[in-house]
């Protein structure tokens, strides 16, 4: 059956990688490797895997790496600018931490803070730290984000990146069965320019992006 891209919607994908549970595909124009849409998980399915997580705000572990993002997107802001965690999950943490640091913050998340009237305002900075990886309509959702900031506002993402094939076949990150897009920069640099934003990599699992 051909797969369209989740990322950029193109229907030029080649097989990369299957393992025993799912198969992997990469878009040939914007790099995306993903789960064709019929291996994925049920939403129920997905959220039993979620509330299991354990992050909290009170874990300095989990505040450190968070940092990877805080940091350099914190440099970056002016005092008092207002943010959006997109994907919070059970323990919102980055929000806490951007609160503390002077900056107002809302939050969404589908199973934990659904509430969407929180995504029809603007902000001037925007996070989703572990979370792309596991939309099933990246595309549409990272352009919905990036309307939402104000000029020269920042979209910061944390995902792991795709570097090979054979680094792929061993990579403890497909293992969870809620992962099912994985970015390379190669994929960052094709959406920097669909979105028309400047594209930024301060650290491996990192990456900001800037509106024009």
């Amino acid at each position: 059956m051909m797969q369209t891209c989740p990322l950029c919607g193109s229907t030029d994908s080649v097989p990369y990688h299957r393992d025993a549970r799912r198969d992997y595909l990469a878009c040939r124009q914007c790099a995306l490797v993903f789960v064709p849409s019929d291996q994925r998980l049920a939403p129920a399915q997905e959220k039993a895997v979620y509330d299991r997580h354990e992050n909290s705000p009170d874990d300095p572990g989990y505040r450190r790496f968070l940092s990877r993002l805080f940091d350099p997107l914190r440099a970056r802001l002016s005092p008092g600018a207002r943010g959006l965690d997109f994907g919070a999950g059970p323990g919102p943490t980055l929000s806490v931490m951007f609160e503390e640091a002077g900056h107002p913050m809302a939050i969404y998340d589908p199973f934990y803070a659904p509430d969407r009237q929180v995504l029809e305002t603007t902000y001037d900075f925007i996070t989703a730290t572990e979370v792309v990886e596991h939309l099933f309509t990246p595309g549409r959702e990272l352009e919905g984000l990036a309307g939402r900031l104000v000029p020269g506002g920042w979209l910061g993402l944390m995902t792991k990146r795709v570097h090979s094939p054979e680094a792929f076949s061993g990579w403890h990150y497909i293992l969870d069965p809620t992962h099912v897009c994985f970015f390379s920069e190669t994929s960052f640099t094709w959406l920097g320019r669909y979105l028309d934003m400047s594209v930024h990599f301060p650290a491996g699992d990192v990456v900001l992006l800037q509106r024009r």
